[in-house]
């Protein structure tokens, strides 16, 4: 089995790198993960950061950068990805008020033209999923996903697959996974209660079949494994522990 590191959203630990980025970084690297999916640097510069992860022991594997920031001034997002040796540049979420068909018309074409100047500086753009994108749109007769990836080529822009979100629209991951194959560098990682509320819940400890995940990934070329947990009951460093050591039971390469 190729061995696929796993690395941890920082939004779930959102709380404490506002009080101690630095200091979330060390825990993280002390639990046993491999690397971070950023989400914002918090008021340190990327060069700090890049020093600060080397020094630990991880890797950027991606970064979550909003649509505004993109739009705002892409030529400094670019650089400081090269900076922070962080390849892939992901589009994290729609803003409510986007979701209509103008709005998805005019993301698509602003992922087109993004796409190309991302790889061209020798990174990588993609987009993250949530289950309002796995809506039917009336123009293309698709879900909005599926029109994002048909319009634009896969050298241009990849996915990276949230599994609970596809669950909780009625979608089967493993499909996806194998639907995108080759194109799906990074995966969410992630749980779901099998109560009614269907909230996050640490890996393992929910209805989500983790298991087939992991056994789909390297022939579907997953570079990264991503943990998130969006809202956690526990402490967030005591959740992302349990779902560590849930994946030590299922990838035994991380127990080296």
């Amino acid at each position: 089995m190729r061995e696929i590191p796993v690395v941890v959203q920082l939004y779930t630990l959102r709380e404490y790198c506002e009080r101690d980025f630095i200091g979330t970084l060390r825990k993280v690297a002390e639990l046993g993960y491999h690397g971070v999916e950023l989400a914002g640097l918090y008021g340190h510069s990327p060069q700090e950061i890049r020093n600060v992860l080397e020094e630990f022991g991880l890797k950027a594997a991606s970064s979550h950068v909003p649509l505004v920031e993109m739009k705002r001034n892409l030529s400094k997002v670019i650089e400081d990805h090269q900076i922070l040796g962080c390849e892939y540049i992901v589009c994290p979420y729609i803003l409510e008020a986007d979701r209509t068909e103008e709005g998805y018309q005019s993301l698509i074409s602003f992922l087109k033209s993004t796409g190309p100047v991302v790889t061209e500086a020798g990174l990588s753009l993609a987009y993250h999923n949530h289950d309002f994108e796995l809506r039917t749109l009336a123009t293309s007769g698709k879900s909005v996903l599926e029109t994002i990836y048909s319009a634009i080529g896969a050298e241009s822009l990849q996915a990276e697959l949230d599994i609970y979100w596809l669950q909780r629209a009625g979608e089967n991951p493993v499909e996806w996974i194998e639907k995108y194959r080759g194109r799906t560098p990074i995966v969410h990682l992630k749980d779901m209660t099998t109560d009614e509320e269907r909230a996050f819940a640490e890996l393992g400890t929910g209805g989500v079949d983790i298991e087939a995940v992991l056994n789909k990934g390297e022939e579907a070329g997953v570079k990264w494994w991503v943990v998130e947990q969006d809202v956690c009951r526990l402490d967030p460093f005591e959740s992302i522990g349990i779902s560590l050591n849930y994946l030590k039971t299922k990838l035994p390469y991380l127990n080296k």
